[in-house]
């Protein structure tokens, strides 16, 4: 086993760890370390690197100084395993199963095995997660199998932690080779809930489906995995540790990913807004990984009080919470937001800081509405766009309120797939700016992620630029405002999305082959009630960059006043199936922009749990979720 050379950094910088060296008594194979800490000098027994197995060493000090020894590879064989297919947002299963033998060591192998090694030989790689329960083991194992496939160098954020917009950030600072995000988003934590990992490419972008479809491929017929003989690495303070020529580097997760921000947004705008005495905000970072990002930003750089974060400790469990930022989940944030002396602006983010939720003073800004009026808003708003976007884009299922701000701009407009890798490809060629999906995702191309902060940054610069001429006392222009404002500018997409998690997979299957039946034999001007219909079809994606297809992406019904029911099955959860109707329909008419969405979406709700026969295929009845 190579023994490490250290280098710490701030004011432990002159200290010199002793060397140590390791005599293994038992000798023993492979992996599923305990939390990361580095080995005390004394004899201890340590979970073996991949497997279950344990093995003994005798430690002994050594006053020598420390010297970075040969790295030592071991192969160690293993077999395929089931279900390892590669989803949309990386692989999501519960910990169980990641916890089983080797079933995350063949995944990170057969990622590599899948890469050319002109793409991490020698390379730089960023390492960072949301908190949650197992990402400590899990950043072990990464490591140890990065460096037995001649990966350079590991950046990794202090304690594991790293939200995926600033894994993107940093990838694409620091010009690293791509990275590791070890999450299930906006899914459950704990030892009975999701663990999720995937990768994220040199622009700092999710891997498109050519990589994860040789993922999947690789771990149907591995057999063997590349792992260094190295022990585990302290993650609990910044500095340098060192193997031969491979280096992990434990660094600060904020800092990069501030300075962007500080690059992108007018924070002294932003500042005179929150340290307002007649203005008051709150941010629920849900005990997620923005909860490490909010004192930084929101407190220490603009000045908020810090009893504007609620939840702000990351924890492993989430606080026994379910950190997706909705209406249904971020109740918390919604009984503050919707009470009497509520804030004027509130917002959360979810497990690992891609997601957000916008609120206003008893005002729920929707997904859709959110990335609408921030595009229509951005160029005077926001430094970063001062030049004006360069387009915009949808996921198929977000409302169309973003086109029409497209096409009052003149700016083109995509709709693409669900899954944010598709605006990556748009974004790397100069066609997109600004972009959003109905899932509560909103971004831009100042990194290759949705995120979550940034969305937080983007409304307060609105905000701000709005009130920059009010005196103190005077009425502040609201979120409800600037939403109001918007409709009567472009009219109202009403819009409402239910889901129905963890169905059987197989009665949600049996669902969505009827409907693509049911398609199959529709014709334009059908009527469905009141509605006539346009079209229907199963939407497939071109790219308009690589000309790659993206195809069976969602069933889409159509009508000719620009209503739309859309089903999809989502691939984000890691048990059973999730099946999400999306309904949308324009009102122009400023009189009745006021109605709550769910009045005026009636009819079409009962058209789409009609058409579908969802109760008769799952024995649903009601949605888990509305938002």
């Amino acid at each position: 086993m190579a023994a490490p050379s250290f280098r710490l950094e701030g004011s432990f910088a002159l200290s010199v760890l002793p060397s140590t060296s390791i005599s293994p008594l038992i000798a023993a194979p492979r992996v599923v370390t305990a939390a990361p800490r580095p080995i005390p000098l004394f004899r201890r027994s340590l979970p073996s690197p991949i497997s279950r197995r344990s093995c003994r060493f005798a430690v002994k000090a050594s006053s020598a100084p420390p010297t970075a020894e040969e790295l030592k590879i071991s192969t160690i064989p293993t077999k395929p395993v089931e279900g390892q297919k590669t989803g949309t947002s990386g692989l999501r299963k519960k910990v169980k199963v990641f916890q089983e033998e080797n079933y995350l060591a063949n995944w990170i192998q057969a990622l590599f095995n899948s890469l050319p090694p002109v793409d991490y030989k020698g390379g730089v790689l960023v390492l960072g997660g949301d908190g949650r329960y197992f990402n400590r083991e899990a950043a072990q194992i990464i490591i140890k199998i990065a460096a037995g496939n001649g990966v350079g160098k590991i950046l990794v954020g202090r304690d594991g932690l790293m939200s995926t917009p600033a894994v993107s950030a940093v990838i694409r600072k620091r010009g690293a080779n791509g990275g590791f995000i070890m999450s299930a988003s906006h899914n459950p934590g704990g030892p009975e809930y999701d663990w999720g990992i995937k990768f994220n490419y040199s622009s700092g972008q999710p891997a498109p489906e050519s990589i994860t479809d040789q993922i999947y491929g690789n771990t149907l017929s591995i057999s063997e995995i590349k792992i260094a003989d190295i022990q585990d690495v302290d993650l609990s303070s910044l500095g340098v540790v060192s193997y031969g020529n491979f280096t992990v580097e434990v660094i600060d997760p904020v800092s990069d990913y501030l300075e962007l921000m500080e690059n992108v947004f007018d924070f002294e705008l932003i500042k005179a807004l929150v340290s307002r005495p007649d203005f008051r905000f709150t941010f629920d970072a849900m005990h997620a990984v923005t909860g490490a990002y909010a004192k930084p930003i929101f407190v220490d750089r603009l000045g908020a009080s810090l009893d504007c974060i609620s939840n702000g400790v990351p924890l492993e469990d989430f606080g026994h919470g379910h950190p997706d930022p909705n209406l249904t989940y971020a109740k918390d944030l919604v009984k503050i937001m919707y009470a009497e002396d509520a804030p004027d602006f509130g917002a959360a983010s979810d497990g690992d800081g891609d997601r957000n939720m916008i609120l206003g003073r008893g005002f729920f800004i929707t997904p859709s509405d959110s990335v609408a009026i921030i595009a229509a808003n951005a160029e005077a708003a926001i430094p970063y766009f001062k030049d004006g976007a360069k387009g915009l884009a949808r996921s198929m299922p977000t409302s169309g309120a973003l086109d029409r701000v497209a096409s009052k701009l003149n700016l083109p407009l995509f709709e693409v797939p669900t899954g944010w890798k598709f605006f990556g490809n748009l974004m790397d060629a100069g066609k997109l700016s600004i972009c959003g999906e109905e899932s509560f995702g909103t971004g831009s191309d100042h990194i290759r992620e949705k995120d979550g902060i940034w969305a937080v940054l983007a409304w307060l610069s609105i905000i701000a630029y709005e009130n920059k001429d009010k005196k103190v006392g005077e009425k502040l222009v609201s979120v409800a405002d600037i939403a109001k404002e918007h409709w009567t500018t472009y009219g109202r997409n009403f819009f409402s999305r239910y889901d129905y998690e963890e169905c059987e997979s197989e009665g949600a299957n049996k669902m969505m082959e009827y409907l693509r039946d049911v398609i199959s034999k529709t014709k334009s001007g059908e009527k469905y009630g009141n509605y006539t219909l346009q079209f229907a079809d199963d939407f497939t994606y071109t790219d308009p960059v690589d000309g790659s297809v993206a195809s069976k992406q969602g069933l889409r019904f159509v009508f000719t006043d620009g209503s739309r029911i859309i089903y999809r099955l989502s691939g984000t959860g890691s048990a059973g199936a999730t099946i999400r109707i999306y309904i949308e329909q324009f009102e122009p008419d400023v009189s009745k922009h006021g109605t709550d969405a769910q009045t005026a979406l009636k009819p079409l709700i009962g058209l789409a749990l009609s058409i579908s026969k969802l109760s008769e295929f799952t024995g649903r009845e009601k949605p888990t979720v509305i938002t």
